[in-house]
């Protein structure tokens, strides 16, 4: 067992604490701040004994993170809205004032929010399961034994092991560093990382981006600089979204137009009318209910929550659930080769000795080679499986430089079975060789038929840190590996390519390579390659060129990011996805992170889609889910809007002409019901592959507003040539029924219209809303309850012919809002 280190006095001290409070008014680094002196190393990790000492006194990394929101939350959100206030006020006047037929809007309301609320549970049960397979695992040594275990398990003074593409979970000071170079750029926006070494403090929110060691956890919990941030971005969270920010304006202008609205006709059908008491304070509920398009924020929710789910089932975590109306609009997607289209492992297919060099003392220089790196790479695990070392190894590892994204090459030194020192570089021949090297023109070749290719160079001098060590190393051989392709990605480009969605390979091989690859999976432009290295540096230029090419090479972190930007200023909607710790800036940048599940860390962290399987192919299930949502919660706005619209106007008209309101509360349930309340569950739960269209809010409004006022004219029409047809007791409920005819026939055109293009199921839809209007009709209990009862047939076919104009002006109207502002 480890034991505890002694300070001056010969007293044991308890190992690394809580450090001390810092003065508030002190000015701190908010990434480098003030440290205590750094604790001693411990390359055991602390004892089983400790860990559990550590536990007792509640020094674990407790921090609660949420995938989503508590039931608690989820029942307030969905209750204690601004409609539902209102809704239930009129509902309580209601039920002291009408029959009970009459109060049936408040009960429909009380259903639909316990749809809510049962809908978002589902989707928080599926969220949470879906977070907990998607969590990493950091590994931490303890009793000199490396395990993962669970963020939430760390203790202080833990020591936990970092390799590239780790996530510093917990704040700490490095105690091993071999090369290790860590990227704050989540921290400090600075993308350059930060060569770290022992002693120096980590920041819980940056990650290894190379290298390799350890650190002592000296904060945990909620004392880590990232605690808040990290647990705040776990959550459920209303990110911006054009389909919610959408639906907040359009409840905003109605809440405008309904207040004053309302006030008019409660003065109307009160004072104004002399009318019964009773009678005045149901048809004034009656005009003020149907204004609310409550329905529309519960189906959204509902439309989302079931995406949510859906796309779990298929292992495709949604970390913020407007993702998949993101995603939905994406017109370009940004591919790294590495994981995407190609699977992680590669194969070693030949190895070219350069310059007159000994195959066998190659091959013994690549064995070597691979036991330098704890950690090795895709390519050098290739290398690893095709010369595994011996039990006993001939040559010794001296020194090691791991593999960096940004200089595109590793480096180890050893000693060889004869005692002689060398020291080698493994990585892109083009970085390492000089532009006019014969060897290229080979190279090219292998390119060109996909493969990736690894030039091993022997260092002239005195070692790995040598200035200029890469440009005078001697090349030594060449490496071909064969990468192995993802078995469906070629069906997913052509989604993409069908869906007039532009792909982008963004990677950092060799260009051609690459471009190779992506012809092999039938990517449309494969051949239009650009090496990045003389990508333009100015944003517009650099626009153009990725806009004209489709395949980029030797693309590094930072121009990832740019190149996302430079697309994003033209106006596109870019979706990036990666797996690798180069992949991160551009992922954070881009309009939609997607991240594979077996990537890094650090790209799961910033991503908003994961998938978990880590396959490509799930792709167009999101894109195709946000698709659905968004299309149809368009189509089925337009219903609840149009309700909106003629609710309004209809009481404007009232308070105008200084009559009785024509409608009931019972009326306009039914109505509401069977044109828009049953249909619209429907209609957004079905398929929908139209591509996603910006401006929700114009799309919406410039059909509900037609649509709503030929509504009205009709209903209101009908309703005063009734009144001037009907006289004595009882004629106001006739009249009530021929405008509720009127009514019901020309929202039924509107639902008629949306449901289009029609498919055996949408022609029973309108049919089955139709058939239970008319069982309405001609069941007397049915009549009596909801007090409509045609009388006679000549305003009833008035009511009729009436309908049938509006339907015939809506179909017109519809189409030349089409062609004049499109579909």
């Amino acid at each position: 067992m480890t034991q505890r280190a002694l300070d001056s006095s010969g007293e044991q001290t308890p190992g690394p604490s809580r450090p001390a409070m810092i003065d508030a008014g002190a000015e701190l680094d908010p990434v480098h701040p003030m440290e205590p002196p750094p604790p001693p190393h411990r390359p055991d990790g602390l004892s089983t004994a400790e860990v559990a000492e550590r536990v007792a006194r509640g020094e674990v990394n407790d921090v609660p993170v949420r995938s989503s929101r508590s039931i608690t939350e989820i029942v307030r959100a969905n209750v204690l809205t601004r409609f539902n206030l209102i809704i239930g006020v009129l509902w309580v006047i209601m039920l002291f004032v009408a029959p009970i037929q009459d109060s049936l809007f408040g009960f429909v309301i009380v259903a639909n929010t316990g749809i809510g609320i049962i809908q978002e549970w589902r989707a928080k049960k599926t969220l949470d399961s879906l977070a907990v397979i998607g969590e990493a695992k950091p590994t931490v040594r303890r009793d000199g034994v490396a395990a993962e275990i669970s963020t939430s398990e760390i203790v202080l003074g833990d020591l936990v092991e970092l390799g590239p593409g780790d996530k510093v979970v917990v704040d700490g000071t490095v105690a091993e560093a071999d090369s290790l170079e860590i990227d704050e750029s989540l921290l400090t926006g600075e993308a350059d990382p930060v060569l770290k070494r022992a002693g120096d403090p980590v920041m819980s929110g940056s990650f290894v981006v190379a290298g390799g060691g350890a650190f002592t956890a000296t904060k945990v919990g909620r004392e880590a600089y990232a605690a808040q941030l990290a647990e705040e971005a776990s959550r459920f969270t209303l990110v911006h979204s054009e389909l919610r920010s959408g639906i907040s304006t359009i409840l905003k202008y109605v809440t405008w137009m309904m207040v004053p609205t309302a006030i008019g006709l409660i003065i109307s059908q009160l004072v104004v009318k002399d009318n019964n008491f009773k009678d005045s304070v149901a048809r004034t509920v009656g005009g003020i209910v149907p204004m609310i398009p409550e329905g529309l924020v519960l189906l959204t929710s509902v439309a989302f929550a079931i995406g949510v789910v859906r796309l779990g089932r298929k292992q495709c975590l949604v970390q913020e659930l407007p993702a998949i109306e993101g995603l939905a609009r994406v017109d370009v997607v940004c591919l790294d080769k590495t994981g995407t289209l190609t699977e992680g492992g590669m194969d070693v297919t030949e190895v070219r000795p350069l310059n007159g060099s000994d195959e066998a003392y190659v091959k013994e220089v690549l064995r070597t080679f691979g036991a330098s790196d704890p950690r090795p790479n895709a390519s050098l695990q290739a290398i690893i499986d095709a010369y595994p070392a011996g039990e006993e190894a001939a040559w010794t590892v001296t020194d090691a430089m791991p593999f960096s994204s940004a200089r595109k090459y590793s480096g180890a030194a050893f000693t060889e079975s004869d005692g002689t020192a060398s020291a080698w570089l493994l990585g892109a021949p083009d970085v390492l060789l000089s532009e006019g090297d014969a060897t290229l023109a080979e190279i090219e070749q292998l390119n060109e038929q996909g493969l990736r290719v690894l030039l091993l160079a022997r260092v002239r001098g005195d070692g790995l840190d040598a200035p200029g060590a890469a440009a005078g190393a001697a090349p030594t051989a060449l490496v071909v590996l064969e990468q192995r392709l993802r078995p469906d990605a070629g069906d997913t480009l052509a989604y993409f390519a069908d869906q007039n969605v532009a792909t982008k390979v963004i990677s950092g091989d060799n260009a051609v390579s690459v471009g190779a690859v992506a012809g092999k999976l039938g990517l449309a432009g494969a051949e239009n390659t650009l090496d990045a290295r003389r990508l333009p540096t100015d944003p517009d230029e650099m626009a153009t060129a990725m806009e004209q090419n489709a395949v980029f090479g030797r693309v590094t972190p930072q121009q990832k990011r740019d190149m996302v930007a430079a697309l994003q200023s033209r106006g596109h909607t870019v979706a990036m996805t990666g797996d690798g710790v180069n992949d991160v800036l551009a992922l954070k940048d881009a309009d939609i992170g997607v991240s594979m599940g077996s990537g890094s860390e650090a790209t799961r962290a910033v991503a908003q889609i994961v998938l978990l399987n880590n396959s490509f192919a799930t792709l167009p299930s999101v894109v195709a889910e946000g698709r659905r949502v968004i299309g149809n919660i368009t189509r089925v706005a337009t219903l609840f809007l149009t309700k909106t619209v003629y609710s309004v106007l209809l009481a404007i008209l009232v308070v105008c002409t200084q009559v009785e309101y024509p409608f009931l509360p019972r009326h306009l349930t039914l109505l509401a019901t069977l044109t828009i309340g049953v249909p619209a569950f429907f209609l957004a739960l079905a398929p929908n592959k139209e591509r996603a269209q910006p401006h929700f809010v114009r799309r919406v409004m410039r059909y509900a507003i037609p649509s709503g006022v030929i509504a009205a004219a009709a209903t209101f029409t009908t309703y005063l040539v009734a009144r001037h047809h009907y006289t004595g007791e009882g004629a106001l409920d006739a009249e009530t029924s021929a405008a509720t005819l009127t009514l019901f026939l020309v929202a039924m055109w509107v639902l008629a219209i949306i449901a289009r293009p029609y498919t055996w199921w949408r022609i029973g839809l309108v049919a089955a809303m139709g058939l239970g209007f008319l069982i309405v009709l001609v069941v007397p209990w049915l009549q009596d309850f909801f007090a409509l009862k045609l009388v006679g047939t000549t305003m009833p076919w008035t009511a009729v012919g009436i309908a049938v104009a509006a339907a015939a002006l809506l179909e017109f109207v519809w189409r030349w809002v089409g062609r004049r502002f499109g579909a």
